[in-house]
């Protein structure tokens, strides 16, 4: 308790340094928005070490950066949306049925689907839908939660076999559309444009940063709900997702549990390596405006460093995978990759990996990393069979160990 009150006392003595200097209303709320946010991760109790303190400090600072105004945090119920923009194909029989469920002749009747939507901003992108499936129960228990992020070009109904099979074993299951996907898209290239627009003004972050400030305060939300065990709620995702988990996983030990799935990844290495093509293809429209921009005749690794400096300030830099996947520590974290994945190339891995090692060396149970071998950028079944079954082992009661 001791450390904690010193880093508590640090934080404050920060805080109270830059205040005076501070000329701008606007700055001036941020600045107390960061260190109301900072102080409450810090009674938690969850953060040991100065690493990663400084760490959540300086990433909730850039992501307020690029706040609108903040609104009070209100949950409205609504209507399911029966056709969003954003339609993509379900994800893979194998990959959905590797999803323990319990068996239930009539499991579609016994559920209770909820419609939500959540006020993270101002602005029509602060408007967070959220689908939440759990079993129909008149008990008081509080329950587990999982939440699961989709990946690229897919929404929150994506998801829906995933979330089915986990609240058929009796989590809360959440799912929710990212920035500019879904009910959140009002386009087939919201995505992209959102992407373009970042880099030439500079004004958001809709590559993974922006759904973290989300995802923080849907974990406000969470540890509010009645139904639901604020000491146990754990984070998935895949690709886009998996990236969107991590990170909100590294700065918010409200996700006591993580999962990312084929998402970590070592940005500055794959830039040192020049090991960048195969993330920088999957954003190619984005890339090449930049190109233009810069007057290039062809994406080089100035321009990757650039855009990424540009649209998620940090991410090839102090909040890349050596920095930010260690502060997890000492909550369970299960890294999940393809050995053959382009995207995420291992070589990225290793530091990250050995930091990791160091950082859960009083917990080693609670930190695992496999590359499944073959696997490129693809989830397979016995990653969601896997990430299934570190969930229930450390978010189940009675299985629960000491974090």
């Amino acid at each position: 308790m001791e450390t904690l009150t010193n880093e508590t006392d640090e934080l404050r003595s920060e805080f109270l340094h830059v205040l005076p200097c501070q000329r701008s209303a606007k700055v001036l709320v941020k600045n107390c928005t960061l260190f109301l946010l900072v102080s409450n991760l810090l009674i938690t109790g969850a953060m040991e070490t100065h690493e990663a303190v400084h760490f959540r400090s300086q990433f909730l600072h850039a992501l307020l950066s690029r706040r609108s105004a903040p609104v009070p945090l209100v949950a409205e119920c609504s209507k399911p949306v029966a056709n969003p923009v954003f339609q993509s194909a379900v994800p893979s029989l194998a990959a959905t049925e590797s999803c323990p469920k319990e068996h239930m002749d009539n499991l579609k009747s016994m559920l209770k689907e909820e419609n939500i939507h959540l006020h993270t901003e101002a602005g029509e992108q602060g408007r967070l839908p959220l689908l939440i499936l759990s079993l129909k129960d008149k008990s008081v228990e509080r329950r587990p939660a999982v939440v699961f992020m989709h990946a690229s070009d897919a929404n929150k109904e994506w998801l829906r076999p995933f979330l089915e099979a986990y609240a058929s074993r009796g989590y809360v299951a959440i799912g929710l559309d990212s920035r500019y996907h879904g009910e959140r898209a009002d386009s087939k290239t919201a995505y992209r444009d959102a992407l373009i627009s970042s880099w030439q003004n500079g004004n958001t972050m809709p590559f993974i940063f922006d759904t973290v400030w989300d995802l923080i305060k849907l974990a406000e939300y969470l540890t509010q709900r009645k139904d639901i065990d604020p000491q146990r709620i754990g984070i998935t995702g895949i690709s886009l997702g998996g990236m969107q988990a991590w990170f909100a996983a590294a700065v918010d030990t409200r996700y006591s549990v993580a999962v990312p799935l084929i998402g970590v990844q070592g940005f500055r290495w794959a830039i040192d390596n020049d090991a960048w093509q195969a993330r920088v293809d999957s954003l190619k429209p984005l890339f090449e405006v930049a190109r233009i921009d810069m007057g290039k005749s062809k994406i080089d690794k100035e321009v990757v460093e650039k855009v990424w400096d540009r649209i998620a300030p940090g991410i090839a830099s102090q909040f890349d995978a050596p920095y930010s996947v260690p502060v997890i520590a000492p909550r369970p974290l299960y890294l999940l990759n393809g050995a053959e994945d382009p995207r995420c190339p291992l070589g990225g891995l290793v530091v990250p990996v050995k930091r990791a090692k160091k950082a859960y060396k009083k917990t080693p149970a609670n930190f695992k990393f496999v590359a499944e071998e073959g696997v490129g950028h693809t989830v397979t079944s016995f990653m969601i069979k896997e990430s299934s079954d570190w969930f229930d082992k450390f978010l189940k009661q009675g299985n629960m160990t000491s974090h």
